[in-house]
């Protein structure tokens, strides 16, 4: 007899759920039988997860993590938890900081058996960027309230339909010249679905893994520039990348409007790999993927005539 998942039947609530991660971490706990509500500010956002749901495993809640009243609603009579609640705006605090504090008093009070909060490799209290503050913050504020819960802190996620890569592969498809920030700074990509599983994992047993810190980061290690020419690469693409210089990159980060902000360009800058000292996807079980095992096949739509592309020289 097959033994049955510890989630199957498990009310979830994913907070924040409505975004990139969070579709997978609907995809991975729908899959393993458990019952989800996914509460943010956008429900609407996730109404395409509702083919991949049976009758009645799937709800959809309103949720502002800086509205003790909404979170209150949106965990109550559930039995695990993920804070999935992220920002680059001015709120950083206010949704990931006090926000996260918020959200995890109130699964607490609500009675809740297991919570995960995602953080973000490069958390740091004393760090320029608010945003590292912010999710320090956070996680501060969440294990004070929920001692039993596990934190997720991942580097760089990448999937094929949002996130760095695709941005990065339609900047490059469309440009002969680009610059690259940072060029020597170092990442760690972490596949997306690797991310979801580890949340999953966590939730499925708390009594292993809650109260740790887990560092998710994907098996490969790569440079700005390295990761700029990979993708140009797997585009067939001929690509001349110009290393900018911290000064320069710094002035173009403090200009408003500009596609990175101030504390993006810190966070990059300040590079984003696993510390080696937190354990990560390998203790719950999960085999971390690399970037280069899908690259070549995304890139597909990228290249000047998609699948049809004859291979050979690269092409403009």
């Amino acid at each position: 007899m097959a033994k049955r998942d510890p989630l199957s039947g498990k009310l979830v609530t994913l907070i924040g759920g409505s975004g990139f991660l969070g579709h997978h971490v609907a995809q991975h706990l729908l899959a393993r039988g458990a019952r989800l509500r996914v509460a943010s500010r956008h429900p609407e956002r996730a109404y395409s997860l509702k083919p991949l749901a049976n009758l009645g495993q799937l709800q959809f809640g309103r949720c502002d993590v800086t509205k003790p009243a909404s979170i209150a609603a949106a965990v109550a009579g559930v039995d695990a938890v993920v804070n999935l609640a992220g920002t680059f705006g001015r709120d950083v605090d206010a949704v990931m900081g006090s926000g996260a504090g918020a959200a995890a008093q109130a699964a607490a009070a609500a009675g809740v058996q297991a919570m995960v909060h995602v953080s973000a490799i490069g958390a740091d209290g004393a760090s320029e960027a608010g945003y590292a503050q912010a999710k320090a913050h956070g996680e501060q504020a969440v294990l004070a309230a929920f001692p039993t819960a596990s934190v997720m802190r991942p580097s760089i996620i990448f999937g094929e339909e949002e996130g760095f890569v695709p941005l990065m592969a339609g900047m490059i498809a469309a440009m002969p010249v680009l610059p690259v920030f940072a060029p020597e700074a170092k990442i760690q990509p972490v596949y997306v679905d690797d991310v979801a599983a580890a949340i999953a994992a966590a939730l499925a047993d708390p009594a292993a893994h809650g109260g740790k810190i887990f560092e998710l980061a994907g098996p490969q290690a790569l440079t700005m520039m390295e990761f700029n020419r990979m993708i140009a690469a797997a585009q067939g693409r001929e690509r001349h990348f110009i290393a900018m210089p911290d000064a320069v990159s710094g002035l173009f980060a403090a200009i408003p409007g500009t596609p990175m902000g101030r504390d993006q360009w810190l966070l990059l800058k300040a590079g984003n790999v696993a510390s080696g000292q937190l354990p990560g996807l390998a203790t719950l079980g999960i085999e971390a993927k690399p970037l280069g095992l899908f690259v070549d096949r995304w890139m597909v739509r990228y290249k000047k005539h998609g699948r049809f592309t004859a291979s050979g020289p690269l092409t403009s």
